[in-house]
C-alpha cells in the first residue's frame, strides 16, 4: 500500500513532453538574438575591458598613493604597486601585500603592456592602451584607451 502511494506521487512531479519543447524553444529564441550580438562586438568587449583595467590601476594607484603621499613616476612605473621602489623617492610605508590583487601587473586585452607616465600630460599620471595594433593614435579597433577619457 505505501509503494502504491508513493509511485502516484511520482506521476504528478514531471514535466510533460509539451512544456520541455515550449522551454527548449524559448531558449532557442533567445539564443538566436543574444548570440549574434555578443559575438559580433569582440572588439568593443577589448576596449571595454581595457577601460575596466585602467580604472583598477587607477584605484591602485590611489591606495599608493595614500600610503606614500605621491603617485610612483615614470621610470618607476607601475612596477611600483607590485614591488617596491628601489629608485627615485622610494616610499617608507609602501605595502609589503602591494596594490594589485593577483600582485601582477596586467597586460591589455591585446596582450600589449599599459603605457604609464607620472607626471602626466593630461593630469598626476596618464595611463594608456594603444589598442589592438599596439602603437598611438589608432582608430576603429586600434583606438588608444586614455584615462583621462574614462569617465
Amino acid at each position: 500500500m505505501r509503494n502504491k502511494i508513493f509511485f502516484k506521487q511520482l506521476n504528478y512531479r514531471g514535466f510533460t513532453l509539451i512544456e520541455l519543447m515550449v522551454v527548449i524553444v524559448i531558449l532557442g529564441i533567445l539564443a538566436g538574438l543574444i548570440i549574434p550580438r555578443i559575438m559580433g562586438r569582440p572588439e568593443e568587449a577589448k576596449q571595454l575591458k581595457a577601460k575596466m583595467q585602467i580604472e583598477s590601476l587607477e584605484t591602485a594607484l590611489k591606495l599608493y598613493k595614500l600610503d606614500s603621499g605621491m603617485y610612483p613616476d615614470t621610470e618607476q612605473g607601475l612596477q611600483a604597486l607590485i614591488e617596491q621602489p628601489e629608485t627615485g623617492i622610494v616610499p617608507k610605508n609602501w605595502r609589503k601585500q602591494g596594490y594589485l590583487e593577483k600582485g601582477r601587473l596586467p597586460k591589455d586585452p591585446w596582450g600589449n603592456e599599459f603605457v604609464y607616465l607620472s607626471p602626466g600630460v593630461h593630469g598626476d599620471y596618464d595611463i594608456i592602451s594603444y589598442g589592438a595594433d599596439g602603437v598611438p593614435d589608432g582608430e576603429d579597433k586600434n583606438r588608444d584607451i586614455n584615462s583621462w577619457e574614462i569617465e
